[in-house]
């Protein structure tokens, strides 16, 4: 059985099922994320969540503005309801806009910290992508430039606590490699 039909198979045995993409920056949980979202739709509606949208800045990315997002979104999702959440404007350093959510079928959670302890009893199957923190250095910066390099520099430190305090990969039900 591929990861497609398994996590298809889980999907269809919960009600409100939820799958977090977690692992480090560059990866490849957003193109991973993508193509669920392309090969479940046929079976769910679904809604794909970016945590890039929920982080709380580069200095406190995981903080309570974060989780309290996280937990409203699940907290929906799960009771079959749309909610709005506000998303962070990275030019301005600051939250912006809420945006909406409709109920779906399946949630997909992709970024770093989706498979948070938090809401982990309600997500249905936690996939970890990881790779080297050298190459997807390379990836992010290659994709978003060097302006964030100083950023990102410190991003690393943070999200491997963040994933050794949460146990992120230990506890993850599939672990792929890029």
């Amino acid at each position: 059985m591929d990861l497609i039909d398994a996590l298809c198979d889980l999907s269809k045995s919960k009600l409100s099922p939820i799958i977090s993409i977690d692992g480090p920056a560059g990866a490849g949980k957003s193109t991973l994320a993508s193509h669920l979202e392309n090969s479940l739709k046929s079976h769910f509606s679904i809604s794909l969540v970016h945590m890039d949208n929920l982080y709380n800045g580069w200095s406190d990315p995981f903080g309570q503005p974060f989780l309290n997002s996280l937990q409203r979104l699940t907290d929906s999702h799960t009771s079959g309801l749309g909610c709005e959440i506000p998303h962070y404007n990275w030019a301005d350093r600051s939250y912006g806009a809420s945006h909406p959510y409709s109920p779906a079928e399946l949630l997909i959670l992709e970024g770093v910290g989706s498979s948070s302890s938090l809401i982990r009893s309600k997500v249905t199957a936690s996939i970890w992508v990881g790779i080297s923190p050298e190459v997807g250095l390379e990836r992010v910066l290659a994709r978003d430039g060097d302006g964030i390099s100083k950023e990102m520099k410190e991003w690393l430190v943070t999200q491997e606590a963040f994933f050794i305090n949460e146990k992120s990969e230990e506890l993850a039900d599939f672990a792929l490699t890029t």
